[in-house]
């Protein structure tokens, strides 16, 4: 069976997003073009991972391309994600690269698969591979990406001060008192 290569050459949308409550959340990225979606199911780490990349891309490019950086978005997308949410994949590998001829930045999200990906399908149209999301930004849509993208990571479980691991509702365990709660002196 060939692969199948989703293309948004000029996204209306494109969001990291969740379904479920912090602690148990379940992290989405979603395009949105015409009246074509597709959603793709991701880990917490690999969002926080695409929005630091991109991030870092859109500075190179400023560097080496002498382009105008956008600045913080104004417009971030607040809008929760569209629905019926359809997962099309799990999201493997990932690739981020720059088309200087759109002045874009592409995303290519990789479906996770049994075998070792080869770099070479990542960014390419072969026929043979794991099935993808390219996604193609302007400068600010990638901007706009990373802000929220950022926002939805942090929107979890506050951290704990002493581990700064999350804290759960039913209660924390902290590694730094090595489980111990002092009593108060009124004897609780």
């Amino acid at each position: 069976m060939s692969r199948v290569i989703h293309v948004f050459r000029q996204p209306e949308r494109f969001v990291a997003g969740t379904v479920g409550e912090p602690g148990d959340r379940s992290f989405y990225l979603q395009a949105i073009e015409d009246a074509r979606t597709v959603s793709v199911l991701l880990e917490k780490q690999q969002v926080s991972v695409l929005a630091d990349r991109i991030s870092a891309l859109l500075q190179e490019v400023v560097r080496r391309f002498g382009s105008e950086l956008p600045d913080e978005s104004d417009g971030t997308d607040l809008d929760p994600l569209a629905v019926p949410l359809e997962e099309e994949f799990r999201v493997g590998t990932m690739g981020l690269g720059w088309d200087a001829d759109t002045k874009s930045i592409v995303v290519e999200l990789l479906a996770v698969t049994e075998e070792e990906v080869d770099e070479s399908v990542v960014l390419d149209d072969t026929e043979e591979g794991p099935d993808a999301l390219r996604v193609f930004l302007s400068p600010m849509q990638a901007r706009a990406f990373a802000d929220r993208a950022e926002r939805v990571v942090s929107a979890g479980r506050p951290p704990c001060p002493l581990c700064a691991e999350p804290l759960d509702t039913e209660g924390h365990v902290c590694v730094r008192l090595n489980g111990y709660h002092e009593r108060s002196p009124a004897g609780d």
